[in-house]
């Protein structure tokens, strides 16, 4: 019996040393209210038990009550401003993506004025691009968003126009 014991010790061992199934799990950070929460308990139980002096774990824990309480509190208002810094970030990328966009349109119709004015056509390579492409895909000559009907979003020719739908957006969306 003990050498059968022994046996399925050793399987369990040889099998647990050379399985490859186990993976690290990626370690999940703590919020700022549970760091808050676990500091202001550890603080307030201390302080609890040290100011009350006739019965120490009552002290602290109320101590550890409210700490825990003032924590979470402050760790919450953490959490919060670091959300609106996150948010106010984002929306100046967004904007900064817009003027860039609105930099590259401006180019493209100085570009266009120039070449317009000059009476020169097109560059050969942009001519020749534009042949070997199917007739349907653009839109307009020379225009470079493609045309496609089964696509899920559709250009948005009234970009940065806000008294129409989607003026945030590059592209609108299908509505069915």
């Amino acid at each position: 019996m003990k050498r059968i014991s022994q046996l399925l010790s050793l399987v369990l061992v040889l099998s647990l040393l050379f399985s490859q199934t186990a993976q690290a799990q990626e370690k999940k950070r703590w919020s700022p209210q549970a760091k808050g929460t676990v500091i202001g308990l550890g603080a307030g139980a201390l302080t609890g038990a040290v100011i009350n002096k006739r019965n120490r774990v009552v002290g602290g824990a109320v101590g550890g009550v409210v700490g825990g309480a003032a924590g979470y509190a402050i760790g919450k208002h953490k959490d919060n401003k670091n959300k609106e810094a996150a948010r106010i970030a984002a929306a100046n990328r967004a904007a900064a993506e817009r003027v860039a966009a609105a930099n590259r349109r401006a180019e493209l119709a100085r570009q266009e004025a120039a070449r317009a004015k000059s009476g020169t056509s097109a560059p050969a390579s942009a001519a020749s691009l534009a042949a070997a492409q199917p007739a349907g895909l653009y839109a307009t000559k020379g225009s470079a968003m493609p045309q496609t009907a089964s696509a899920a979003f559709l250009p948005n020719t009234s970009y940065g126009d806000r008294s129409t739908p989607y003026s945030t957006s590059e592209y609108r969306r299908k509505s069915w």
